[in-house]
């Protein structure tokens, strides 16, 4: 039973399908209509959980970036712990096709209404055969891995930025506020005009810093770094690890790290972590491998990182991605941190 006449909204709560219900949904492949069901899917089987966003649109990685749309799916408070991507730690939100989930009207019933996975082969998969197409060896014994973000361009579609439909369901959805949607018009019109070539641009971005606190926003994330590309940035060592309380530096501070490609040592500082900066937070890991999404090869972190407890992307000032759901975990430099302590953060 797909979930068209009722769909889910974020705050719903669902129940996830048992995993033999769900396996009679994959093709061969462990897919259900491009979107594999990962092996780190298994554990919550049978949970019921609350519907975080609804994924009916998403940011692709692989290519370049660029947004696209995304049937019958939804983010559920779900993340990937990469048990079976050799550990990767970027922790993905995880996609859940709504032929995995059972609705909401009969989680207190008896029985719950068959699951229909529409045009797709039924009973072609096991769970061997999702585990199995997790990863690739190649003759270099390193493997390939596949997981729903190096398969992401296959199992969606395409959605251009003037596409207002998708901002309507962004707000029906529960996605996002009126008033996020607001802010997001505000922003783009001053980096239209900031961008115009009328002369004014410097003079659009100083009065973009100096309203955005009516709209409860943050500075024009859009600026350069002090460094000239080729030279050095700086790095530091924190040693920080999982629990500790952490104050992002200010963005002025942040800026003076980076080149003018807005890179410290290869990572790349995003316009979407600028709101989080001068806020306090816990560290959630350190992050030292990630799977290159469009490599599917693991890749080793260069220097040390780390992600941040509910410090997440929201896709306030990406053009081609705005208000994407997907909530990817920005990496931070520690040279970007700080410690402090309880008492600090009261202050």
């Amino acid at each position: 039973m797909i979930l068209r006449n009722n769909r889910l909204k974020a705050g719903d709560w669902v129940e996830v399908r048992s995993k033999e219900e769900i396996l009679s949904t994959l093709d061969e492949n462990g897919q259900l209509h491009g979107m594999p069901f990962m092996p780190e899917m298994f554990a919550f089987c049978g949970k019921r959980l609350q519907v975080f966003k609804r994924a009916h649109k998403t940011c692709d990685t692989v290519f370049p970036v660029r947004g696209r749309r995304v049937s019958n799916a939804v983010h559920l408070d779900t993340r990937c712990d990469g048990s079976a991507h050799g550990g990767c730690q970027a922790s993905c939100l995880l996609f859940w096709k709504e032929e995995w989930l059972k609705p909401a009207s009969t989680l207190d019933s008896e029985s719950s209404p068959p699951v229909d996975a529409g045009d797709q082969p039924p009973g072609m998969c096991s769970e061997e055969t999702v585990w199995r197409n997790s990863q690739i060896q190649d003759n270099t014994g390193a493997p390939t891995y596949s997981c729903q973000a190096t398969r992401l361009p296959y199992a969606t579609t395409d959605l251009e930025w003037w596409e207002i439909s998708q901002y309507i369901e962004d707000f029906r959805s529960g996605n996002v506020t009126l008033w996020q949607i607001l802010c997001g018009g505000m922003y783009f019109l001053f980096l239209w005009l900031s961008n115009a070539g009328i002369g004014l641009g410097r003079l659009i971005r100083w009065s973009y810093d100096h309203l955005y606190p009516l709209w409860r926003g943050a500075p024009f994330p859009r600026r350069t770094g002090y460094i000239s590309d080729g030279q050095q940035t700086p790095t530091a060592t924190l040693n920080l690890q999982p629990g500790e309380l952490v104050r992002i530096k200010s963005y002025d501070e942040i800026l003076k790290t980076l080149n003018t490609r807005n890179r410290n040592r290869g990572l790349y500082f995003d316009a979407e972590e600028v709101p989080y900066c001068g806020g306090t937070y816990r560290v959630l890991r350190r992050v030292e491998r990630i799977v290159n999404e469009r490599t599917g090869k693991m890749q080793e972190m260069k220097g040390p990182c780390v992600i941040l407890d509910s410090v997440i992307c929201q896709s306030r000032y990406s053009e081609c991605r705005l208000f994407c759901p997907r909530a990817i975990y920005p990496y931070w430099r520690e040279i970007w941190l700080e410690r402090t302590s309880e008492e600090s953060a009261k202050i």
